[in-house]
């Protein structure tokens, strides 16, 4: 039989067979002994040991689309990457790196914002403004109120899509509004730290409608883009791309050379200040981890 794997926890992981059912199985030792992990996501074959109790071995691992490091998931055709507009405060820089690793893997985004019952239409122009002019679709939501879910719920259709960002911006909240058989734990904000409360441990798929599957990640509060030279970062910001063409050196990084041209578009405001500041903090930690 051939499923998709949907949980996996202490050595075992849960397997969709495609239809209603979810089979417990545990992963051949020959994965093992290849260093092979099998991750939420994975599509695989897979024999049934107990039909009534549901139990079986993986038996292999089909091949993948891709693989992302963290979240730790396979065969993901896009992400929705959410964050709130308040409460929490959207960390920028944190965004901006999560936003390099999808470019990184070549997964497609759209960038989502939750709690705008919390704020007005101004604070959202700012978000749009920014992350539209650097080529990423924008959505705002309320998941409280249920406001803007439809587009979410046309956006997920026919794909497998991730569902990433902090802690305490609402994403299991969105899960339980678009499949409510996840039945998954939210938390509030604690009014000490301002930081949400971390309510999924695991990453887990969950079975929309056919050929639709949305995963839910664990919240992040930090996040280290480490796995790529400092010369490769510029191809990470997409909006970077229209300008290069204009810079005096090949290659340029658009830190310290004369007459480059995203600079030059930075200067006349057509380039986010935010997310070049955030280019440059990234690139240099890039350059001192080399350096060590």
């Amino acid at each position: 039989m051939t499923g998709k794997i949907i949980k996996g926890i202490a050595g075992f992981y849960y397997v969709h067979d495609g239809q209603a059912r979810v089979y417990q199985c545990r992963a051949k030792g020959v994965f093992r002994n290849r260093k092979i992990k099998p991750l939420v996501g994975d599509n695989v074959t897979f024999s049934v040991l107990d039909e009534t109790g549901g139990e079986g071995n993986i038996e292999e691992i089909l091949p993948r689309k891709n693989a992302l490091i963290r979240p730790e998931v396979a065969n993901v055709d896009q992400a929705l990457v959410l964050f709130a507009v308040r409460d929490p405060e959207p960390n920028l820089n944190l965004l901006d790196r999560f936003l390099v690793m999808m470019e990184r893997a070549k997964v497609p985004v759209v960038l989502c914002f939750n709690k705008i019952d919390l704020c007005g239409q101004q604070q959202m122009d700012v978000y749009r403004k920014i992350y539209e002019a650097a080529g990423y679709p924008v959505k705002f939501i309320s998941a409280r109120e249920q406001a803007g879910v439809a587009d979410i719920r046309e956006f997920i259709c026919g794909k497998t899509t991730v569902l990433a960002g902090p802690s305490g911006v609402g994403k299991s909240s969105l899960t339980n509004i678009i499949q409510p058989e996840a039945d998954m734990e939210t938390g509030g904000i604690s009014e000490k730290i301002k930081r949400g409360k971390h309510t999924t441990r695991h990453s887990q798929l969950f079975y929309v409608e056919e050929n639709t599957y949305m995963m839910d990640t664990p919240g992040f509060s930090s996040m280290y883009v480490n796995d790529m030279k400092p010369e490769e970062l510029k191809d990470c910001f997409p909006e970077f791309g229209s300008y290069e063409h204009l810079c005096r050196f090949n290659g340029c990084v658009h830190i310290g050379e004369p007459d480059c041209g995203v600079k030059a578009a930075l200067e006349r405001g057509e380039l986010s200040e935010s997310r070049y500041g955030n280019y440059k903090l990234l690139y240099q930690e890039l350059k001192e981890k080399r350096r060590y």
